[in-house]
């Protein structure tokens, strides 16, 4: 069932954090004792070691871990205000977190929640800090020690410009063991800390084919106590953190700290206020620090908005910003619509799903096979906006957990999404449908970023949401977010389980038998001997006999397991045989089962793809949604994303034995059943 919430004025910052550590304790917890036993807290889960830094290097340098106490006298959390030029970039390639934080501190509030105010280095340190974190719909609290890495007792990470203030640097170190390291920090995108500091939602705005309204967005982005950055885009790795002749630096995370208009000879000027995280390195064209630009400004405007200092913050004017900028991101609170004066709040849906190579990772449409086989989504778009007849949506696809996996060899997958007007009361929509149909809306493009977000304005109705990655087969998790202005009905596709399993005919009297039945009966009868019914093993040894003729079907012959299950299903007097009787029933059930898979072997490997299980189990009365079919998939493919039919036919045989084992304990039919551990035993066992 989709999470549905609605987001007010304070977004989800509401929400109560959800302890972290391994052992389950919260921070007081963590202080409480570590005060009452006088001893300084050390983190067994992100610990003072070389691991915690890298983790596919060797540390370059002999690194020292040391409190703040060992740094300097009388350290300090936080000095005055946490203020944007608290924060100075060290060895790591993190500039776009250090923007992200510079854009945090002038949101006091949503400052106050990332960076608790409940912690110092007097009468209550304790060695242990914490901060809290926005990831996948929950506010995390992240708990660590207040060692960090040195090198001749200077801080060689995140610091600030004051030699005895340490909550930008704790903050960096919280927020590299939410992801696993502090290598894991480096490159990304500044929306991505924005979002993980609030809960917003990100939009991009490329600065060369923006609207003529990009000012007042970035204004009342600003007014709204949005955060924001900006970036200049480079052609190669050799150009990254480059030097311009104007002071700018490419490939490098910028924050936008202030937006402005000042009146110069009666005419009005827009000005951007851009802040370089390193402290330092400001633009020197129009509007800098020192230009003259500033001589035919109004004195109050002036001493309000100049700060000769060179502390990397400056000012631009308007047209020389996106002449210089290529990108602008901003992280609203609440996803507003930042095109009206009007504050409004959206409805959320929220939906967490997996692509799983060989049943729901079908790749974008370009993979017109598989592409039907990813997760769906349906939205139900009822009401239109009260200022239009069109309906206003936001979606963001973010892929989960995919910083942390670095270490593992993965990194950011390239995904998508694609929007399609959807029929009325259908389920799961198959291949032809994508075949026919064109997408209504759809993401810009497929990129490898952690999440891509795109708005959109779509006349009421039903549609169908589908992501992707480019390629099929590759895994990842991701979060669906849907804001609408007016609330909307959203649910996932094939999420149903259920079976339609009817019971099979009458086996026909010996008279009436065709001659393929008379054929198996001689067949049987050779088999059986005198008690007239045949074991598992004999069973394997007729099948096989018979399938093998089949020259469509290739297979190493049956398993005695798929036979187990077999005589399980069928053995309708508990005798451990199988009577001719109950074979014949069974015949027609694997008739209808064998053209099943022929249908779906396309290319006449002898193989079905196990993407195309879903229709085949339906087919067969059977409807799995996504979760059952990506654990089948995984159980029953080869690496190639295909199953056997011998592996097909496990399958099958198992799933009725299980839901007409169900059906029998359900009798009143509420999908629900009772069982004791006996029960339980049993029926896992006869499967």
């Amino acid at each position: 069932m989709p999470l549905q919430s609605t987001l007010s004025g304070q977004g989800s910052g509401s929400k109560k954090a959800v302890d972290t550590q391994a052992d389950g304790k919260s921070f007081d917890d963590l202080r409480h004792e570590c005060l009452k036993e006088g001893v300084l807290f050390e983190d067994p889960d992100f610990p003072a070691e070389d691991s915690s830094l890298y983790f596919s290097q060797a540390v370059p340098v002999n690194i020292e871990w040391k409190r703040p106490k060992e740094i300097c006298d009388n350290p300090k959390f936080i000095v005055g205000n946490a203020d944007r030029t608290d924060i100075c970039q060290g060895q790591l390639g993190d500039c776009w977190l250090l923007a992200a934080i510079a854009s945090l501190t002038l949101k006091k509030e949503t400052l106050a929640r990332v960076v608790p105010h409940d912690q110092d280095f007097d009468r209550r340190y304790a060695g242990i800090f914490h901060f809290q974190f926005w990831n996948h719909n929950r506010w995390l609290d992240v708990v660590v020690d207040d060692r960090l890495p040195t090198v001749r007792d200077k801080l060689i990470m995140l610091h600030s410009a004051s030699n005895d203030e340490f909550w930008s640097a704790l903050l960096e170190k919280a927020y590299a063991k939410l992801h696993g390291s502090y290598e894991s920090l480096k490159g990304g995108s500044t929306m991505e800390a924005m979002e993980d500091f609030t809960g917003g939602v990100g939009e991009v705005y490329e600065t060369n084919n923006a609207s003529d309204k990009l000012f007042s967005t970035m204004k009342k982005a600003l007014d709204r106590g949005s955060m924001m950055g900006c970036s200049i885009d480079i052609t190669s790795s050799a150009e990254s953190e480059a030097k311009t002749t104007t002071g700018l630096v490419k490939g490098h995370a910028y924050s936008i700290t202030g937006v402005e208009e000042v009146t110069v000879r009666g005419q009005k000027v827009q000005l951007v206020r851009v802040r370089n995280p390193w402290g330092q390195v400001e633009w020197n064209g129009p509007w800098s620090d020192s230009s003259r630009e500033w001589n035919n400004v109004d004195a109050a405007d002036k001493n309000r908005l100049l700060q000769k200092s060179d502390n990397g913050e400056f000012w631009m004017e308007f047209n020389d910003f996106k002449r210089n900028y290529n990108k602008v991101e901003i992280c609203n609170m609440t996803p507003d619509d930042l095109s009206d004066n009007t504050k409004r709040h959206w409805e959320v849906n929220m939906f967490e799903g997996n692509w799983i190579r060989g049943s729901t990772a079908g790749g974008c449409r370009n993979f017109i096979d598989t592409f039907w086989t990813n997760p769906q989504f349906k939205l139900q778009l009822e009401d239109a906006d009260d200022d239009d007849d069109v309906c206003s949506v936001v979606i963001a696809l973010m892929q989960k957990n995919r910083r942390k996996l670095r270490k593992e060899g993965m990194d950011m997958e390239t995904i998508g999404f694609a929007v399609y007007e959807a029929p009325e009361d259908e389920d799961q929509l198959g291949k032809d449908f994508f075949r026919y149909h064109a997408s209504k809306a759809r993401s810009r493009t497929y990129i490898n970023m952690r999440e891509i977000s795109e708005r959109f304005t779509l006349p009421p109705g039903n549609y169908l949401l589908v992501p992707t990655t480019f390629q099929p087969h590759h895994e990842a998790d991701f979060i669906i977010r849907v804001f609408s202005e007016k609330k909307t009905a959203a649910l996932e596709m094939g999420s149903n389980v259920d079976a339609d399993l009817p019971d099979p005919p009458p086996p026909s009297e010996p008279e009436d038998e065709t001659d393929e039945e008379k054929g198996l009966r001689r067949l049987f009868e050779q088999l059986a001997g005198d008690d007239e019914a045949i074991s598992v093993r004999e069973l394997q040894q007729m099948l096989n006999g018979v399938l093998s003729r089949r020259k469509e079907i290739k297979f190493d012959g049956l398993s005695l397991s798929t036979c187990h299950s077999i005589i399980n299903l069928m053995d309708v007097d508990n005798t451990g045989h199988l009577e001719f009787q109950e074979f014949k029933v069974f015949w027609e059930k694997m008739k209808k089962w064998i053209m099943l898979f022929l249908s779906f072997d396309t290319d006449r490997s002898g193989k079905m793809s196990s993407y195309e299980l879903r229709i085949a189990l339906k087919a067969a009365g059977m409807q799995l949604n996504n979760k059952l079919l990506q654990l089948i998939g995984l159980r029953f493919a080869d690496d190639k994303y295909d199953i056997d039919f011998d592996d097909y036919l496990t399958c099958i045989v198992r799933l009725e034995n299980m839901f007409r084992a169900f059906q029998v304990l359900d009798k009143s039919h509420r999908g629900r059943v009772n069982m004791n551990i006996m029960q339980f035993l049993m029926l896992s066992m006869n499967v």
